[in-house]
């Protein structure tokens, strides 16, 4: 099969059937058409401009040079300087250096530019170089930035900035699209109307008008051949590929042109991406889109551009209610980038549901606090709450009264309760409907947007093709793929499978190192909550004594925050390292390793202080008289007798908002910092020289992407999607606190990509990739961690069974004198004896309660585990045997009854497949007319050589 569809449905005029197509050749994919529509204001890729009513020409062109005091030529001249100088030809790609003060390093770094751009011009690339003062900044890192601030030298001024404008002609173009199996519009899709809703007709506030916001033609496609020009839409040759397309297949051969020739071609090196790491060139870009700007409403004039229409309806912080338009970021941005907002705004809806049953949840605990008899017994001042409880720590620690904990008793009931199991098991049940419908959503974007193959077509890496000396025919077409050049004749790269086996064995062994670094932080936090707890409880203010706990937890987890960041930087260097080692075949199974190695990384990182306090802390603390001083000689820490969970959801809230509010910070605030000071070198240039700066210039003044590209933006949502999930049971807030931060963080990310970063290569993407294999992860590990909160971390179980099994009036009546043992203190041990106490509010003390569930003192077996502790182990862990049961049960049948691709998808594949054939006919026919005519089979009608086989 080969031919998909590309885009959204449209709401096009347009009714030719597929053979009229071929007749009366429809525009493609974005591409500017007249009659398109009833009004004449259309969009065009290239840029989105009013249309006159000349119809004289059907393709968008160039701006002319406008005179400096036409009104309108202001909102032309950005457009102006997307071209070379001749006004017609674009630039695909700029590339920007400046000379090095140091004479040798620059004539080393002149002979790889000579050598790179004429490897450039070998390929046909066009390139036209501009000189510039350096007026402009260029990008720099935060020290590099504070440097520039401190210390502005006089040099600088007098240094120059040289921009190598790329263009790609129709040639490269072409023989680069067909190396990489681009799709390109070939018919009209007649079928998207066919499944058009009633509900998608009806207007909403969260949409925006069509004259606003256009709707993308929607268009079969097919691999662009180009001995098959014919049938494919092409209008005019400058427009067929759209901007983005173009600075794609332009990246192709700047990755792969060789700056410096050492005669072997595993040793050459190649490549912008090395020349950049090198410093040989400052920064590759391709070109914005003009000001994402306008001094006139978009409802007046309309987009000047295509980024100023994704601000207005996108970036702008106004349209945070609004719908994402994925079809316009895709045409601007690329497929990989528009997957991840397309995955995050569904994250976001999906959230909904859960953010309101949380919050449902929380106010039930917050109505149901006043009437919680253990709390109320807690807090009482003649009952319960005058117990004397046993010391917290050796020595300095005194005997304290139970309503000291009164506080947090009633703080855990709003998060312990019986609405917080029914909240999990929905949770559980939630991340499944989650996982099921995204696979229909991503059946849709794939089908859609051209990229249900890209994985099994997707080129191989420059890094690989380089390092890898071993060379066979491709297996599955038997010919060569390893060259993009026609006049090389070789095998593809391969590497054996005991290659890559002893590579990622050797890599492994690092991460599972770097794995016991952060367990081995982690116990250092563990050593420091001991430490400290001891020394505030041996403080003489009783308020610091009373809040020792939660002092400690605060501290312990603002550590803790601190070291996952810095751990967090470290362990990316080292994984990159080792992803590079490993030489995988195509970008995506690098990214896939690298993502696995991160992930395993981050989540031990972010999740280990959470999972010892969650089933942990307190549980092998020992008893008094007994107590387990296996680390560092100390006691160990004990729960307070309301339980761990408020500490567990301390500790939860202080990483989760924290690690937002850091990234949010690094991501939006420091880059608009740079940004801003780099932007007010532009205006200067443009006052002292009363001339316009170019969109180069702006551009390069401009932040660019991180390396690292969407990888941290995926990271951030997962490790959120963790949060929500593993210990919704102890924070049921979560999924709200992570829908409030995700309306704001695809803004943010939105805003930073069309202002505040220079515009990212539109690379390609089938999914998203190994990210949906862990969510599945992280959700068959939050079914299994929920249930073992709510049975051993929580009180729901031990209440249950003194309630039903216990209790007389089966009510909570009497549950802390059952769930608190007694301990004669003549039986401590000698370093647990406290040092001091208040004699006049405490008396003679002998004895003191502790958590647990013992005999007392005078019992036959003093200080043995009863009956009752048995009882409620055998509920805890049949409550997880149950739970895990029915929720993959659950689980299972969600994912049977939902399927993977919608019918709208698989009747418009079963379409392709007639078109297909109808195609076949059409070529066999094509070349039996040829034959007639008297030219050879393997030529066209133009006498053109024809290598290419047909569509079948």
């Amino acid at each position: 099969m080969w031919i998909t569809n590309s885009v959204t449905p449209s709401n096009s005029n347009m009714s030719h059937t597929p053979h009229e197509a071929s007749l009366q050749p429809l525009p493609p994919i974005g591409f500017e058409g007249h009659g398109m529509g009833d009004t004449s204001t259309d969009i065009s890729v290239l840029s989105i401009k009013t249309i006159g009513n000349d119809h004289s020409s059907t393709d968008p062109v160039p701006p002319a040079p406008v005179d400096a005091s036409n009104q309108s030529g202001e909102q032309e001249k950005p457009a102006a300087s997307l071209f070379m100088n001749d006004g017609r030809r674009r630039v695909d790609y700029v590339l920007v250096y400046n000379v090095d003060d140091d004479e040798e390093e620059e004539n080393k770094k002149h002979k790889w530019r000579a050598h790179f751009e004429d490897q450039l011009k070998k390929e046909s690339l066009e390139l036209e170089v501009e000189t510039k003062q350096f007026d402009i900044i260029p990008q720099l890192s935060v020290s590099g930035l504070l440097g520039k601030l401190c210390s502005s030298k006089q040099h600088d001024k007098d240094k120059k900035i040289y921009y190598v404008k790329v263009h790609a002609p129709w040639d490269v173009l072409a023989k680069y699209a067909e190396a990489t199996s681009m799709k390109m519009p070939l018919a009209e899709n007649d079928m998207h109307k066919k499944f058009e809703s009633c509900w998608s007709k009806c207007p909403t506030p969260f949409d925006f008008d069509e004259s606003i916001l256009p709707t993308v033609p929607d268009f079969f496609t097919a691999p662009f051949t180009r001995s098959r020009t014919d049938q494919f839409i092409i209008q005019d040759k400058e427009t067929f590929f759209t901007p983005a397309q173009r600075s794609l297949l332009t990246y192709q051969v700047l990755s792969r042109a060789i700056f410096e020739d050492l005669g072997d071609p595993a040793k050459n090196k190649f490549g912008i991406t090395n020349l950049l790491n090198n410093g040989t060139y400052d920064a590759a870009f391709p070109l914005h889109e003009g000001e994402y700007y306008s001094d006139y409403s978009i409802l007046a004039s309309g987009a000047q551009n295509q980024r100023h229409l994704l601000y207005e309806t996108w970036a702008k912080p106004g349209a945070w209610y609004k719908f994402q338009p994925l079809d316009h970021i895709r045409l601007y941005f690329g497929e990989k980038i528009s997957i991840y907002f397309t995955w995050l705004g569904y994250y976001t809806g999906v959230l909904i549901p859960a953010g309101l049953v949380g919050l449902a949840v929380f106010i039930y605990g917050l109505a149901r606090m006043p009437f919680n008899e253990a709390s109320n017994d807690i807090c009482s001042e003649k009952g319960p709450g005058n117990w004397t409880m046993c010391p917290l720590c050796d020595g300095r620690c005194e005997y304290w009264r139970l309503k000291s904990s009164c506080i947090y008793s009633r703080a855990t009931y709003l998060f312990d309760n019986e609405a917080t199991v029914a909240f999990a098991g929905f949770m559980a049940l939630w991340s499944t409907a989650f996982h099921e419908l995204w696979k229909r959503r991503a059946a849709e974007i794939e089908y859609d947007w051209d990229v249900a193959d890209f994985e099994e077509e997707e080129t191989i890496r420059p890094e690989y093709e380089a390092s890898v000396r071993r060379r066979k025919p491709n297996p599955v077409t038997q010919q060569t793929e390893g060259s993009y050049r026609e006049e090389e004749e070789r095998d593809e790269p391969y590497m054996s499978y005991s290659s890559k086996i002893c590579r990622i064995v050797s890599s492994l062994w690092v991460v599972l190192f770097m794995l016991c670094v952060v367990c081995a932080a982690v116990f250092g936090v563990i050593v420091y909550r001991m430490t400290v707890s001891a020394v505030l409880y041996a403080v003489d203010q009783a308020t610091i004594k009373q809040r020792a706990g939660i002092l400690t937890s605060i501290s312990a987890a603002l550590i803790n925050l601190v070291i996952i960041i810095l751990l967090g930087k470290i362990y990316e260097l080292i994984a990159k390292l080792l992803t590079n080692f490993e030489t995988h075949r195509t970008l995506t199974e690098w990214e896939d390793s690298f993502t696995l190695k991160m992930f395993l990384f981050q989540f031990v990182n972010h999740f280990a202080s959470l999972f010892y306090i969650a089933f942990f802390k307190g549980k092998l603390v020992g008893r008094p008289g007994a107590y387990n001083r296996q680390i560092n000689a100390s006691r160990q820490e004990e729960c307070d007798p309301s339980g761990c969970l408020i500490e567990l959801c301390i500790q939860l809230a202080i990483i989760m908002l924290g690690k937002q509010s850091f990234n949010n910070f690094k991501e939006i605030i420091l880059p608009k910092l740079l940004n801003w000071f780099k932007s007010r070198k532009v205006k200067e240039a443009e006052e002292k020289k009363h001339e316009h700066v170019s969109q180069w210039e702006k551009d390069f003044a401009m932040s660019s992407m991180p390396d690292l590209g969407l990888f941290d933006e995926y990271l951030e949502m997962v490790i959120q999607y963790g949060f929500v999930t593993i210990f919704v049971a102890a924070f049921p807030l979560a999924p709200l606190c992570a829908l409030l931060n995700n309306i704001i963080e695809i803004r943010l990310d939105a805003y930073k990509f069309v202002t505040q970063w220079r515009r990212p290569l539109a690379m390609k993407a089938q999914d998203i990739g190994i990210w949906f294999g862990i969510l599945q992860g992280i959700s068959t590990v939050a079914v299994m961690s929920n249930a073992a909160i709510i049975a051993f971390t929580s009180e729901f179980i031990p209440k249950l069974v003194y309630q039903y099994s216990y209790s007389e009036n089966n009510n909570l009546d009497g549950y802390l004198n059952f769930s608190l043992s007694v301990f004669n203190v003549a039986d401590f041990e000698k370093d647990s004896i406290p040092s001091k106490y208040d004699k006049a509010e405490f008396g003679n003390v002998t004895q003191c309660r502790y958590r647990d569930y013992r005999s007392p003192p005078d019992a036959a077996k003093p200080y043995e585990s009863t009956l009752e502790y048995w009882h409620i182990l055998t509920a805890r862990l049949a409550f997880i045997l149950v739970f895990v049961i029915l929720v993959w049960l659950l689980s299972w049948l969600i994912g049977y009854i939902v399927p993977d691709m919608p019918r709208s998808v698989k009747l418009q594949m079963l379409r392709e497949k007639y078109l297909a054939k109808e195609a076949l006919l059409k070529s066999e026919e094509f070349l039996v007319g040829i034959k007639f005519k008297g030219a050879k089979p393997d030529q066209d009608s133009n006498g053109i050589q024809n290598t290419s086989q047909p569509f079948y």
